[in-house]
């Protein structure tokens, strides 16, 4: 498959999960849809770039297995370190913690806990090969790597739409740069799901059990 066709089928499954739930007549019948299209997206994706003919410069020589399995998981902490890092440094800015984009998300999750599937593997799958594989591949071809990550890291903070630009900026470089240190995409797709999993969750026990959080 050409690399022009892989970008174009990419994002268009990309907007059709995105966009598709919207036409439900409901809220019950919109978290379901989110739900298949999110994670029947995400299977899409995966085909997709498998068949993909024409690799970036940097998946030419990828790690082994082991060691992108192994960096993927110390990113699942790093990640939460930078995006702490980047809170403090937002909130000295006059920033504000709160995310309505993970509010949002909570309430579906408690409408239907099912919806934890998409959060935690659909969403940040199709995020991965979207912004680092198309975008930035894309970009990169074009012009040059370092402003395919810039590119691919603004575009991602702008579709989280909650705010926090430095925040989904910085977190949108970082797995940029960890596909392009191992030459594998699945160094950061496992970094993000890790990482989306962890919070989703602590958030989740917070509101579960009323705790305090400073």
């Amino acid at each position: 498959m050409s690399e022009k066709k892989y970008t174009t089928l990419t994002l268009l499954t990309y907007f059709i999960a995105f966009l598709a739930p919207a036409f439900g007549p409901t809220l019950e019948i919109r978290i379901i849809l989110t739900i298949l299209t999110y994670l029947i997206g995400s299977i899409v994706m995966i085909r997709l770039y498998k068949k993909t003919s024409q690799p970036l410069s940097f998946e030419a020589n990828p790690m082994s297995r082991g060691r992108i399995i192994t960096l993927g998981i110390i990113g699942i902490f790093l990640a939460i370190l930078l995006q702490n890092v980047m809170i403090t440094i937002e909130l000295y800015f006059g920033g504000q913690v709160d995310s309505a984009n993970t509010q949002g998300i909570l309430e579906l999750i408690f409408q239907n806990p099912l919806m934890i599937l998409a959060v935690m593997i659909g969403g940040p799958i199709m995020e991965e090969f979207v912004f680092r594989r198309a975008i930035m591949g894309m970009v990169t071809r074009r012009s040059n790597l370092w402003l395919g990550v810039l590119v691919s890291a603004v575009l991602f903070a702008l579709m989280h739409q909650d705010g926090h630009w430095l925040l989904y900026s910085a977190l949108g470089a970082f797995f940029s740069l960890q596909y392009i240190i191992t030459g594998s995409i699945w160094t950061s797709v496992i970094t993000h799901v890790g990482m989306n999993t962890l919070v989703i969750l602590a958030n989740v026990i917070v509101e579960v059990y009323n705790l305090p959080v400073k």
